[in-house]
């Protein structure tokens, strides 16, 4: 579970840097840059947070594409497969 508060959340995120920025220094800076942003999650009350949702395109359609390929599994071909995906896609785009 992560942190509980934002001041224990910016705390892990200058431990998180300070750990990578050798190795990965420019991923470090930008994830410097960007820290209120990633934090902004802290801005709302506790008692929301677990309805808050992405905003990511690509996250929030594939996980409509994951739910529901994996009632199917077993019973697709390579081609029906794909043209189920093709049709999920379209529907949560």
């Amino acid at each position: 579970m992560g942190p509980d508060t934002r001041a224990h959340a910016k705390e892990a995120f200058e431990c998180f840097c300070a750990t990578w920025e050798a190795k990965y220094p420019k991923a470090a800076d930008c994830l410097a840059g960007d820290r209120e942003e990633l934090l902004a999650f802290y801005d709302f009350p506790a008692a929301h947070w677990r309805s808050l949702r992405t905003t990511n395109p690509i996250g929030s359609t594939f996980a409509t594409i994951r739910l529901r390929t994996a009632k199917t599994r077993n019973c697709l071909s390579e081609k029906t497969a794909l043209s189920l995906v093709h049709q999920f896609v379209m529907s949560a785009e």
